[in-house]
Formats: C-alpha cells, sequence, structure tokens
C-alpha cells in the first residue's frame, strides 16, 4: 500500500494519469438525472442494483429480464408470494434474501411516498440525507445506495465495488484496514464531486486490465506512479 498523502491534487492527477492509460468518461451522458425518465426508473434501478450483488452481469440481466417479465408493475412484485419471487430471480443467487430485500425496499419506497412507486424525492435531499434513507432499508448497503445516487440522480458519492476497494487500497487512497463501508466515506470525502463518477469506471477498469486480485500487470504508468503492492 502506498504510503504517500493524498490531496485533491493527486486525485486529480491520477485520474488524469488513468485518462491517459485508457480514455476519458462521459461525466455527463452516462449517469445523472433524466428529466424525462418515466418516475419509476429510479426504483427499476435499486431493484436491479439488489439482484447484482454478487453475481455476474449476465446473470443480474437475467434475472431482471424475469422479474420484469412474469410481474406486470411495482405492486405486483411487493405483493407477490416470496417463494414464487425467489425462483424468478434465483439465477441472481441468494434468492432468498434479495426476494425479501427488494420487497422490503419498495414497501419502504410505497410508504414514504404515499403509495407511488417513485424515488424522485430523493433528488431534493442532500447526498448523506439520501443515502442515509436507503440505508436505513435492511439490505441496501453504501454500494447499492451510490450506484442509485450517482448512476441515475447524479449525487456525488464513490459506489465501491471489489475494484474500487482493491485498487483504492493497494494506491493508499484507502486504508487497508478499512471496511467497505469506510472505504465509501473515504472515498467520497477525497475524490473532487465532479471526478466521482468518472473516477469510478477508471479505476474500475485498470482493476480488470491491471491491478487485478491475482498476478497483477504492474508493467504500466499508473501502477508504476501510485501503487506499491507486492506485484509492483
Amino acid at each position: 500500500m502506498s504510503t504517500q498523502t493524498w490531496d485533491e491534487t493527486r486525485v486529480r492527477a491520477l485520474h488524469d494519469d488513468l485518462v491517459s492509460l485508457y480514455e476519458p468518461v462521459d461525466r455527463v451522458a452516462e449517469h445523472g438525472a433524466d428529466p424525462t425518465a418515466e418516475p419509476g426508473e429510479g426504483v427499476r434501478q435499486l431493484v436491479t442494483t439488489i439482484l447484482s450483488q454478487n453475481v455476474a452481469d449476465e446473470n443480474t440481466a437475467r434475472a431482471s429480464e424475469a422479474l420484469f417479465e412474469r410481474y406486470d408493475d411495482f405492486a405486483a412484485i411487493e405483493a407477490a408470494d416470496h417463494e414464487e419471487l425467489r425462483e424468478t430471480i434465483r439465477v441472481a443467487g441468494l434468492p432468498d434474501q434479495k426476494a425479501a430485500r427488494i420487497q422490503r425496499a419498495l414497501t419502504a419506497i410505497r410508504e414514504e411516498t404515499g403509495g407511488a412507486y417513485s424515488l424522485a424525492f430523493l433528488d431534493a435531499m442532500a447526498t448523506d440525507d439520501a443515502k442515509a434513507w436507503l440505508t436505513e432499508i435492511k439490505g441496501v448497503g453504501p454500494k447499492t445506495a451510490s450506484v442509485v445516487l450517482n448512476f441515475h440522480f447524479g449525487k456525488p458519492t464513490m459506489a465501491v465495488d471489489t475494484h474500487v476497494e482493491r485498487v483504492s487500497k493497494r494506491f493508499g487512497l484507502v486504508p487497508e484496514s478499512a471496511s467497505n463501508g469506510r472505504a465509501h466515506e473515504v472515498l467520497d470525502e477525497q475524490v473532487p464531486d465532479e471526478l466521482i463518477y468518472p473516477l469510478h469506471v477508471l479505476l474500475i477498469r485498470h482493476g480488470r486490465e491491471h491491478c487485478s486480485a491475482r498476478n497483477p500487470d504492474c508493467d504500466n504508468p499508473v501502477c508504476e506512479a501510485y501503487c506499491d503492492c507486492e506485484g509492483c
């Protein structure tokens, strides 16, 4: 783990170096609140993100397709028989837990809005308050909340998946001993708001292409400049 001190200048330099290694990330077109989106789009993203927990993207897509083909609307999903819902999303893994999480989330949203399945109310909240509201739902952690808030609403909160966490710890951006929840807090504090989304994308790409969990390929200028892992 790198022992160099991180500040805003160094975070911006890391972003620029990752851009040089890969390519720029569009900060607007690929995320943020879409004023033309249907009110339920944020809810759909929350449900899909719950399905994506600890599973490959292709199985998330299969489970999401099965879910929205079987049930006509969010009310039907919330009211569904638990065993039927579990079997519908089984391909996503952890079907018991995810079925319960989805139904709890839909109930919380409906109760908060007085009957509507919409997360539009989160847009007017401060980021910390919006994240707190989402993470009060059992089974919705900081990563799931951050995905919804950053990708759908464009709020400045970093979604810390396994790649982001691994690379951030190897680079010393996040203490090696930090929990995933603490990693979210540290990165939200360290990374300038406008770089939250692009740096998230770039760190994931770097984690996949070079800074892998096993046998990292450290022969690249970013690892040479920032990483002190065993491979480097």
